[in-house]
């Protein structure tokens, strides 16, 4: 670990100070929310860990780390769908970021979506719960992921 940040000692400086002191869990990862700059538009959720978070500010390029992969991964690095941070925000307590990207007419989806939240679950009462069905708010993927990522392993697991 970098133990780059200021360490974390007062409330009032946690939260109203001009420090950054982010707030690792106890797997040293903060949660990220990732978003379209130009319209808001949540394009994902991840995790970085502190080399993450300190590549993400260094090079203005997302970095995460992967869970699934246990691996640091720069966002785009194999599709090319690179995210050009133009801002980063942390919240009132420090232990979560969100990122404003800029991903021009890329993806951030692995799936080939422009965004990791493409469905939408429908609200009122469940008829059963095995069975709910979602809607796709995005019609169209963006990309195909077999010909991008080609052998790559799926990060998604069951």
């Amino acid at each position: 670990m970098y133990f780059m940040f200021k360490k974390r000692d007062n409330i009032k400086e946690v939260e109203e100070g001009k420090y950054l002191a982010p707030k690792f869990d106890k797997n040293g990862l903060i949660p990220v929310i990732t978003a379209d700059f130009l319209n808001g538009g949540i394009l994902m959720h991840g995790y970085m860990n502190e080399e993450a978070l300190i590549k993400t500010i260094e090079t203005k390029e997302a970095h995460y780390w992967s869970r699934s992969r246990k691996k640091l991964w720069r966002k785009g690095q194999v599709s090319g769908f690179i995210q050009k941070v133009k801002e980063i925000r942390i919240d009132d307590d420090q232990d979560s970021v969100w990122l404003l990207v800029d991903i021009g007419d890329g993806s951030s989806c692995h799936v080939g979506y422009r965004s990791c939240f493409y469905r939408s679950i429908p609200l009122g009462k469940i008829k059963n719960e095995k069975e709910i069905e979602m809607e796709f708010k995005e019609k169209e993927k963006k990309f195909d992921p077999k010909k991008i990522y080609k052998n790559e392993k799926n990060p998604t697991k069951l």
